[in-house]
Parts: structure tokens; sequence; C-alpha cells
């Protein structure tokens, strides 16, 4: 099978430019809220990037069908660089997305199916990999060629659910379904190995029967290799253990637990948007 292509093929430098685009707006969005999880959001930058312009099949003409690829949030609350996302495709407008976490807006702190592009409503830690199992699975019975991307935080992976689905995807040998692993080490009350220590992820995976694949979750060769890699792969799913540094792209943010939940003051919003332009500009 050859590469899948969304609206258009982007290269490295086009993608840099939108990834610096979705990091702005996920401050802005949890700064304006004064809620929301800028630092998980922050480190799925380029998985979710690669994925929504160079992997999967999603554009303006197919994103109400059915059946197409699909993309799962499993770690919900990372609902931020979702939005940013799809605002970059065009799914979602500034406007809009400004209004994250307000009363009676559709940009929920979680991601709801009313949203254009918003393949599953999630939320509650552990179940969007099940859901992304259950559509996989479906495309298999209905024998239709679309594949279907879960994102799966690590702190996440404490719950006992996702290694459920894990289980029920080797067995129905969803070669269709690829989880990535979004693997920053922290959760809200700090280290993972500290809270209840999921690790190594690579050897359990493997002893679910999946195929797994490990790269620097940041790296766009890595991770379209990975993606290759995956739909190469028959018989078993595949996880792409992506290792990404929390908060990503806002220095005084990255690897601090404490950003896993806390949105920046005004004053640190726009430290961190000089700081990210600078990083394009520069």
């Amino acid at each position: 099978m050859g590469k899948a292509k969304g609206v258009k093929e982007m290269n490295q430098t086009e993608m840099k430019k939108i990834a610096a685009e979705v990091r702005k707006n996920i401050v802005r969005m949890t700064c304006a809220a004064q809620s929301g999880h800028p630092g998980g959001s922050l480190s799925a930058v380029e998985i979710l990037v690669s994925l929504y312009f160079n992997e999967m099949k999603i554009n303006e003409e197919n994103v109400n069908d059915v059946c197409r690829d699909k993309f799962v949030l499993s770690k919900g609350h990372a609902s931020p660089v979702l939005y940013s996302v799809l605002k970059e495709k065009g799914f979602i407008s500034q406007e809009d997305l400004m209004t994250f976490r307000k009363i009676d807006s559709e940009i929920q702190g979680h991601p709801n199916m009313s949203i254009k592009g918003v393949d599953m409503s999630t939320g509650s830690l552990g179940q969007g990999l099940s859901c992304a199992v259950g559509m996989a699975l479906s495309y298999k019975i209905h024998h239709q060629d679309f594949r279907v991307y879960a994102l799966v935080g690590d702190g996440e992976s404490e719950e006992g659910q996702i290694w459920e689905a894990a289980m029920a995807a080797a067995h129905y040998k969803l070669d269709n379904l690829v989880a990535i692993l979004d693997f920053n080490g922290l959760q809200i009350d700090g280290k993972i190995t500290d809270v209840m220590n999921p690790t190594p992820f690579d050897t359990k995976f493997k002893a679910f029967g999946w195929n797994v694949i490990e790269v620097d979750g940041h790296d766009y060769d890595q991770l379209e290799a990975a993606y290759a890699t995956a739909r190469e792969c028959k018989g078993k799913p595949t996880l792409i253990l992506a290792h990404t540094v929390k908060g990503k792209g806002v220095s005084f943010m990255e690897n601090k637990a404490n950003w896993h939940g806390v949105a920046p003051k005004p004053e640190e919003a726009e430290a961190a948007i000089k700081e990210l332009e600078d990083q394009i500009n520069g």
C-alpha cells in the first residue's frame, strides 16, 4: 500500500511552521480560559501535525464521511492540541478556538464529536483506545481499507482498560490500528514511574502481541518512517512508542509536571508566544 495523503503532502519546513502555530494556539487557548492542559498538549504537536498533514486521509471533502481514516485522542485532556491542528486544517475557526472551555462553547475541555473533524468524544482516561479498537474492527468486518490512529498517554496507561484494549486488538489481528504512546514521563502528580510505574512499554506491548516501533516523537522523519512501517505490518496492531518532552517548545514549561494542568498567566503566555515565534524567525 502506498503512502496515505492528507489534503497535500507537507515538507518539514511547512510542518514546523504549522507546529509553531499549533503551539501558540495551545498557549493562547489555555491562557484565555485560565484552565486546561498545556503540558501534554505541547508534547504531542509533531505527532498530530504529521498525522493530519502527511499520513491520514482526511480533508474538507471527506471530513464528514463515516468511512475514512480516523483519529482518537484517548488522552482527551490534551484537547488543545487536537483543536489547534483542526484549526490549521480549516475545520475550526480562530474565533471559535478562543472560546475554549467557555460556557455554551462547543470547544469543550475534552473533545466532542459535535466539532467537525473530532472522531470520538473522549476524556475518561483509558477508554479511547477501546473506541479505536472498535473502529478498526468495524473496518475489518466490512472489508474497508481505512486506518485508525489513537494517541495514548503514558500516565493514562496506568488504566487497566488500556491493557484490555491492547489484548483485544492483538486477538483480532487489527493491523489497521496504530496506537501512538506519548511517552513524556510525567503526569499530574509527577513522574509516571513514581505514581504507578507502567513501564517498560515496549516489552509489555510486545507480550500482548503488538508490533512496537520506538521513535523520537518530535522528529518528523522518524514518525513518518514509523507510520510507513506500521502500514507494512500484517496480522497485528502497531504501537509507536514516541519519546516526547512535556511542554515542548516553551522552555519554562519543558519537563515540568506542574504544567500538566495549569494555564499560563497573560505575561507567561506572552513570553511563550514570543519564544515560539523566535524559534521560527531565528
